[in-house]
């Protein structure tokens, strides 16, 4: 029987499709996190984050146009600039210029004239603030790995560049804010796009789920062999308690499909949503993050943070029409699941947020642009004080002083660990515990960049 255990442990995580993220678990972290403690009082409202994470490296500069100086736009990206009458024109409030949305946005411009949308400027990861000089001169100021794509996508994850760590911003901040989901009988952190790092904490772990649901345990149905097949497995899971890594891996299974029946009863009894989304890479994701928001009180759910992602960002070359199409979900997407959220009647409790590796040059190397650094993102939901940017749009100017060298590889503005704050501040996590989730936030200007009510 022993030999059996040990043969289901190691060859029977890998159907648990559902479970994926228990599966990946190291047992020996699990069992390191049950001498960490949370405790918040319960939550007697419901707030979610989303974050939308754009893999590769969106192109900031053609997303968002300086109408003001469009003919210096033109001159320095004449192969792949946007035509200047197609840009959909904005004028934020704290800047006092007029700039182009890109016209595949058409869904977010209306979301900036309703004042549900934001911009964030020239944001991206920092050790500390550092100007073109010490830049060239300090490069242990420096972000590790600067214009890697796993580097700072990772830093982008776990908000720190001064050292890697294998916990995520989005993690801790479950793992501070736990209490708040007393009761509830799912995790915190769904993702909806595979695994990462980013809702990874001490004790949080992310529930892995698809666009079209949990998938479930391989080769398990309701026919009665299958019936005991699973129950002969729940009993494996329950033996030799006294062995502590059996005891917290049989836990960690458990774990796994009670959450995979919970969801998919919950999902089963919603409602279906009026809101139509496009049936797309990121339409399907964000259409699922609608459906378990709907059945957030079936859950018993009162805080939650969702993962999407979408790729092709890392436009070398051919930019125009790729970014066209990607920026086109990006904004039938992020539209529909606005109205979705309205529809719910949580328009003023959800926060979506876009982020990605980084911004790209300025200057074209012909049919597209190479890896930059500080990039601009939009925050959209109810609780947006929409219709302005935030942060400092940059000098575009080539060799500027905003620029790292001379192709515009422009030096943030903002940091990541300011934007997260900001987001987790409004998600309920305590002041007193910023430096927990945010190890660096103490060097920059302020915690919270004003952008939610």
């Amino acid at each position: 029987m022993e030999r059996s255990r040990r043969d289901f442990l190691k060859k029977g995580c890998a159907t648990l499709g559902a479970g994926a993220f228990f599966a990946r678990l190291s047992a020996v972290e699990a069992l390191a996190a049950q001498h960490h403690h949370v405790r918040l009082a319960p939550a007697t409202d419901y707030k979610a984050l989303v974050c939308v994470f754009l893999n590769g490296g969106n192109d900031a500069w053609n997303t968002i146009v300086d109408l003001d100086d469009y003919a210096s736009y033109a001159a320095t990206r004449a192969s792949i600039a946007q035509p200047q009458a197609s840009l959909l024109p904005i004028r934020p409030p704290s800047d006092g210029r007029t700039f182009g949305i890109h016209p595949s946005l058409a869904g977010l411009h209306t979301l900036w004239g309703q004042q549900r949308m934001a911009v964030l400027c020239n944001v991206g990861p920092l050790v500390e603030p550092i100007t073109r000089n010490l830049y060239q001169t300090r490069p242990d100021l420096r972000p590790p790995n600067l214009f890697s794509h796993s580097d700072q996508v990772h830093q982008w994850h776990t908000s720190v560049s001064a050292h890697v760590l294998q916990t995520g911003w989005a993690g801790r901040t479950a793992d501070h804010t736990l209490g708040l989901n007393e009761g509830s009988a799912l995790p915190m952190v769904v993702s909806v796009a595979g695994s990462s790092v980013f809702g990874t904490g001490s004790i949080t772990r992310v529930f892995e789920t698809t666009p079209s649901g949990t998938v479930g345990l391989s080769g398990s149905n309701t026919s009665s062999s299958s019936r005991a097949r699973y129950d002969g497995m729940r009993q494996l899971l329950g033996m030799n308690r006294e062995a502590v890594f059996v005891r917290v891996m049989g836990d960690t299974i458990t774990k796994a499909l009670d959450y995979d029946r919970i969801l998919t009863a919950a999902l089963g009894n919603a409602p279906p949503l009026v809101t139509l989304f496009p049936t797309t890479t990121l339409g399907n994701q964000l259409r699922m993050v609608a459906r378990l928001v709907s059945v957030r009180i079936a859950l018993a759910v009162k805080r939650q943070i969702f993962f999407v992602s979408l790729g092709g960002f890392d436009t070398h070359g051919g930019q125009i029409a790729a970014q066209n199409g990607l920026l086109s979900d990006v904004g039938h997407s992020l539209a529909a699941f606005d109205e979705a959220m309205v529809e719910l009647g949580v328009g003023s409790q959800v926060t979506t947020f876009t982020c990605s590796d980084f911004g790209r040059t300025y200057r074209s190397n012909g049919e597209g642009t190479d890896h930059g650094w500080g990039s601009c993102h939009f925050v959209m939901g109810g609780a947006v004080r929409g219709g302005d940017f935030y942060g400092r749009w940059p000098n575009l100017a080539l060799a500027g002083p905003d620029d790292s060298g001379s192709n515009g590889r422009f030096i943030p503005t903002t940091s990541v660990e300011e934007y997260g704050a900001t987001l987790a501040l409004w998600y309920g996590l305590a002041s007193t515990d910023l430096p927990a989730v945010f190890p660096n936030i103490g060097r920059f200007d302020s915690p919270s960049l004003g952008f939610l009510d």
